[in-house]
């Protein structure tokens, strides 16, 4: 694709970044195919080629309006495009691009701006999880827009003593996850353990800046990062940790992109590159002691594995986690159109709900059509946003896992 860039944006890293993408471009159209949100309204703009099209313009002098500003909204940045893109789009930096250079162009209405900042604050709030723990005291009297955001509480467990491993990794500790769902890390913990690894949550680290960064708050994203690579980095340098493993798919999505978002910043630059090389998803970790395991779970449980788009597509992972789970013991049960979003994407569920709920929905119908006993996945958003919509139990695998080692351990003793 031919660009003739704005003077406002010709030679800087923004738009030099943004002009290389965007000539990678054919306009061929294969992402349309794999598009959600344009397989959901069927309009043009609301697909990969047609927000490329619409950040091409911006970039070439074009004033971008709320339209512009709605089309990229829209996007749930999936990145199931890059998948599909024969020339190797980076769509998803691009995209990012676009929006921070329409955001500082279009001004949002004074609701928007409070709702984006309230729900950005309100998740990283130390207030989220008395709040959370109120809610699901309190859970079947909430009206079902509310109840479908807030889990089920279920007992984290009891946690081994891990520092006696030869093997040693650091977690993230996030920002919701430990309020809305703390059996993940708990069996993340345990699960480990199993195999002769310890894991640790590292004081001082926090929400991976996923959130932020894509609810206008860009700066602030990059903040959290230099805030988790601070906290980390002490641990890094000694050389007793191992990997930083990540049990939400879009956290390690997130932290995997550290080099490429602080990579101008001279005090970072590298250090984000030290950690990124150590970010290892939980089933990167495990898959390695499949077999170990395998002789202590049982055999022929019939699960639906979602994949997340940011495991899938973002950091290629699918083929590993499946594989993974496969050689657990679980009887995978296929489903159409796989590859396509549960209609979660972070806040997007709550920005946009009536396109969420369709591809909720959607993706539930073809999961069903299987009749599995548990849907599991990798990462909170996706498993809340699922388990909303169906009584089949949607649980991370790590879960399910440590789950089926507890209670074989407990026939044994």
């Amino acid at each position: 694709m031919q660009t003739k860039l704005a003077s406002w944006a010709r030679d800087t890293d923004l738009g030099n970044e943004a002009d290389a993408i965007l000539r990678r471009c054919v306009h061929c159209g294969f992402c349309t195919a794999t598009c959600p949100t344009y397989q959901v309204l069927g309009d043009e703009l609301d697909s990969p080629r047609g927000r490329i099209y619409l950040i091409k313009q911006v970039l070439e002098g074009a004033e971008p309006t709320q339209s512009t500003q709605l089309h990229l909204d829209r996007c749930l940045t999936c990145r199931n495009c890059e998948t599909t893109c024969p020339s190797g789009v980076e769509y998803g930096h691009l995209v990012d691009i676009g929006r921070k250079i329409v955001d500082e162009r279009v001004p949002r209405s004074w609701r928007e701006k409070t709702k984006r900042t309230l729900l950005r604050k309100a998740m990283m709030s130390p207030l989220f999880a008395p709040a959370m723990r109120l809610g699901q005291a309190v859970r079947g009297l909430l009206p079902v827009s509310v109840r479908r955001k807030v889990p089920e509480r279920r007992d984290a467990g009891a946690l081994p003593d891990v520092g006696g491993h030869a093997h040693q990794v650091l977690m993230l500790a996030g920002c919701v996850q430990p309020a809305m769902m703390p059996t993940i890390d708990a069996a993340t913990i345990r699960v480990l353990d199993a195999i002769g690894i310890g894991a640790r949550i590292a004081p001082g680290a926090g929400c991976c800046g996923a959130v932020s960064f894509h609810l206008d708050a860009q700066d602030a994203a990059l903040a959290q990062m230099r805030a988790n690579i601070d906290a980390w980095w002490p641990l890094v340098q000694d050389g007793k940790i191992e990997a930083i493993v990540m049990n939400a798919s879009g956290c390690g999505a997130m932290v995997k992109e550290y080099a490429h978002h602080l990579r101008h910043d001279p005090a970072y630059a590298q250090k984000a590159a030290d950690v990124v090389a150590l970010v290892k998803d939980v089933a990167e970790i495990v898959a390695p002691y499949a077999q170990r395991l395998r002789s202590r779970l049982p055999a022929g449980t019939r699960a639906a594995f979602h994949p997340p788009c940011t495991l899938q597509h973002w950091q290629g992972l699918r083929p590993l986690s499946e594989q993974l789970l496969a050689d657990l013991g679980f009887e995978l049960q296929p489903f159409a159109d796989k590859h396509l979003c549960c209609g979660s994407a972070g806040a997007y569920s709550v920005l946009n709900p009536e396109i969420a709920l369709q591809l909720r929905d959607r993706k539930l119908g073809a999961i069903a059509a299987g009749g599995p006993d548990v849907i599991l996945s990798a990462n909170i958003g996706c498993i809340g946003h699922l388990q909303s919509g169906t009584d089949t139990p949607v649980r991370h695998w790590v879960e399910v896992v440590d789950e089926q080692l507890r209670r074989q351990a407990g026939k044994q003793g």
